[in-house]
């Protein structure tokens, strides 16, 4: 077995962020999406949006510059670049609906290879279901991506050939970012992108138990 590190989540926000397109529009889902925001590069325009009503968000405030009467869907205290604006709530939703923007980055409890996505509920009876605007986002946007650990806290693949879980899309999930690689879904199945230094490409079908076709730089 080889040896290999995992990636912070802080790091996975970081490769989320270099695969951002300069002119994108981009909502970060609640949770760990939010950190993608403070990696984004410096030398291009990204626009983040916020499904409670914001366009233009820059990174967390310090601490002690919490403005309280600015937060993003998580009620977490952001800031607004110049040119930001924040507007009601069905606006939007309106956008989100009207495929206006380029990608969505959201948190997962499962995700399919066929890209099918399962984030609100675990479908546990004293599970609280909290769909928010995901359902929105991830039909309305032109690429959704999804951050997340690999594996649960049972050592259990989130990725799987299908979602047991409620489904909140289907085929809808075009990447898969995690602490050990990241890999494209679609109607073929999986592909990986890239995996951490040290972890070999048979570890981590192993890992997944799933068919993962190589990198097209591998074939």
């Amino acid at each position: 077995m080889s040896t290999y590190t995992k990636r912070t989540r802080q790091d996975v926000a970081r490769r989320i962020a270099a695969d951002i397109f300069d002119g994108a529009y981009v909502n970060l889902g609640i949770g760990q999406p939010t950190l993608v925001a403070n990696y984004l590069p410096k030398d291009i325009e990204v626009v983040l949006h916020s499904e409670n009503g914001i366009l233009g968000m820059g990174p967390s405030p310090e601490p002690g510059m919490e403005d309280f009467d600015l937060i993003n869907a998580g009620k977490a205290p952001v800031t607004l670049l110049p040119g930001g604006a924040y507007f009601h709530h069905a606006d939007s939703f309106a956008m989100m609906r009207g495929g206006h923007l380029d990608i969505c980055v959201l948190g997962a409890f499962q995700v399919s290879a066929t890209g099918d996505l399962a984030n609100w509920s675990t479908g546990e009876p004293d599970a609280i279901p909290a769909v928010g605007g995901a359902m929105d986002l991830a039909v309305g946007a032109k690429q959704t991506w999804v951050m997340m650990d690999l594996l649960t806290k049972q050592g259990q693949s989130k990725v799987v050939a299908a979602c047991t879980y409620p489904l909140t899309g289907v085929a809808c999930v075009k990447r898969i970012y995690t602490d050990l690689a990241t890999l494209a879904c679609g109607p073929e199945g999986l592909t990986l992108l890239e995996a951490v230094d040290g972890l070999s490409h048979a570890e981590l079908v192993e890992i997944v138990g799933l068919p993962i076709a190589p990198s097209s730089a591998d074939r």
